[in-house]
């Protein structure tokens, strides 16, 4: 039905206004930053971490089968950035030596030491096997990464695999852990012969935000220099995330990891650090056990492609034109579904609340991409999805001269919004249990409830009264400890809290409504 032409001037500016406004969001996300190059053709990076893991490949796998074809690639890769590689385990990267050697790169070698002693015992056999035959590639040994942090060890037992290696290889040997573990654990300084400590501003129990996270880590790379001379300190692991949920104002992002990794490095070339940077790709399967910030610390992504961390412009979303493109089209079908503006106010409302949904919509698939590990989850994203999909079919029509099917389509809609506030309410609650009993490794979804809440606060439904009002509890209760526990630095905790009420009103709203 054509837009009438009383409508048609205002309908066509608002529309045009929502392309912008939408334009204007994913272009504010993905904007490219321009920073120093931390590394340049000429100026190689001192060491990296390495996994071997491909994009779909985990250590759990079972069989654990690692690809040598892809260890080649990788090494081939990582040597125009870096003269070293650090690995963490001796399992299946037999091979790692020579391909090192072809590369022209040295090696960390990393044994991994766990509460398994038999475990322990074939991993330090083969770190000694391999740094013996190697002595050309292998410049050091790591007996055990965070095994204190893990408490799969205690301190004395470490000690003496540590003595164990030393008696019988030729180069330096150390141990790996976050830098507080060496306070916690003063024996096993004396027996290495240099400090390897780990250095995670976004981790700490007190996290650093970006803007303070350099001067975090100078500051304990000094007290360790001073502290333990005349032993070295590598600086074993430091970065920053690209992806994942802000931890108080550490706020992971592309343009943060660039930031941090490209200020470290010449913070430390500038001071003569020795460092290793974590790590060399992004790891998928790390989600699982840290959720989805644990597989986003690489320096390329998992497809082994450049991220802009160490060089270049770099953006948190490069392919933000694609994902303008697909929620443009939403919008654009949005009003194809409307159909005639109800009356002048509808004309200017109609493409605000399209664009809405279309942004809500887009910046909601865009996390779910991230943060999704396995079924349940993908499930759990495509359900919010449809559900904002009903609502914002729901809250168009409301805006439009319904006749024929819009109409029917519409008081299908309006006799079912209860339930769609239900779900609403629902799936706020079951998240907000979540960020207040297990926040750690949550993502914050606000993206995803906005529509609805907004849409259902506005024109509040009736709805199932015990379940309505259960669910306000829940959502309620938590808002205050979430934040709490978040800080008020946490911009994302903020507005999650900032949707939470909004949502509490609809479903107050919901309540106030006389019984039917």
């Amino acid at each position: 039905m054509p837009v009438s032409s009383r409508f048609a001037l205002p309908y066509l500016f608002a529309s045009l206004l929502a392309l912008f406004a939408l334009g204007g969001l994913w272009y504010a996300i993905g904007q490219p930053v321009i920073l120093a190059d931390a590394a340049t053709p000429t100026h190689k990076l001192q060491c990296v971490s390495y996994s071997p893991f491909g994009k779909d490949q985990s250590p759990f796998d079972q069989p654990f089968v690692l690809r040598s074809e892809q260890m080649d690639s990788d090494l081939a890769l990582l040597a125009t950035r870096f003269k070293c590689v650090r690995t963490y385990s001796m399992t299946g990267l037999e091979a790692m030596p020579e391909l090192a050697r072809k590369h022209g790169l040295k090696l960390m070698l990393g044994a991994w030491v766990s509460s398994s002693p038999l475990d322990t015992e074939i991993e330090i056999k083969a770190l000694i096997q391999a740094a013996n035959a190697n002595p050309d590639v292998v410049d050091a040994v790591i007996v055990g990464n965070e095994a204190l942090l893990r408490k799969e060890v205690t301190g004395d037992q470490l000690v003496k695999l540590i003595a164990q290696v030393k008696a019988q290889v030729k180069q330096p040997v150390t141990y790996a852990d976050v830098w507080e573990f060496w306070l916690q654990h003063p024996q096993v300084a004396p027996a290495v012969d240099f400090l390897t400590i780990h250095l995670l501003p976004y981790w700490e129990d007190d996290p650093a935000g970006i803007d303070q996270a350099l001067a975090h880590v100078g500051e304990i790379r000094q007290s360790f220099g001073n502290r333990f001379a005349p032993k070295d300190i590598l600086i074993g692991e430091t970065g920053w995330p690209s992806e994942g949920r802000q931890r108080e104002t550490a706020l992971p992002s592309r343009v943060n990891e660039a930031k941090f990794i490209r200020g470290f490095v010449q913070m430390a070339e500038q001071n003569g650090w020795r460092y290793n940077l974590i790590e060399a790709f992004d790891q998928p399967w790390k989600r699982s056990s840290e959720g989805a910030v644990g597989g986003y610390w690489g320096l390329f992504d998992a497809d082994r492609q450049e991220k802009g961390v160490l060089a270049g412009p770099v953006s948190n979303l490069p392919h933000w034109p694609l994902w303008l493109a697909l929620s443009g089209t939403l919008l654009a079908l949005t009003l194809v579904l409307a159909g005639r503006p109800a009356s002048t106010r509808a004309a200017l409302l109609l493409p605000a609340v399209a664009a809405l949904g279309a942004g809500c919509i887009g910046l909601w698939a865009e996390l779910a991409l991230i943060t999704s590990r396995y079924l349940a989850e993908w499930l759990w994203a495509a359900a919010l999805i449809g559900l904002n999909l009903l609502v914002l079919a729901h809250a168009a029509l409301s805006l439009s001269a319904r006749t024929g099917r819009r109409a029917q389509l519409y008081a299908w809609l309006q006799a079912r919004a209860g339930w769609w506030l239900v779900a609403t309410g629902f799936a706020g609650a079951v998240m907000m249990l979540a960020l207040v009993f297990d926040a750690r490794y949550r993502s914050f979804p606000s993206a995803a409830l906005l529509l609805p809440t907004l849409f259902y606060l506005c024109r509040p439904v009736a709805g199932p009264r015990r379940e309505i009002a259960l669910l306000a509890a829940l959502i309620g209760a938590g808002i205050v400890p979430q934040l709490y526990e978040e800080t008020l630095g946490n911009w994302q905790a903020i507005g999650w809290a900032a949707v939470s009420l909004l949502l509490l009103g609809a479903l107050w709203r919901s309540l106030r409504l006389p019984r039917s």
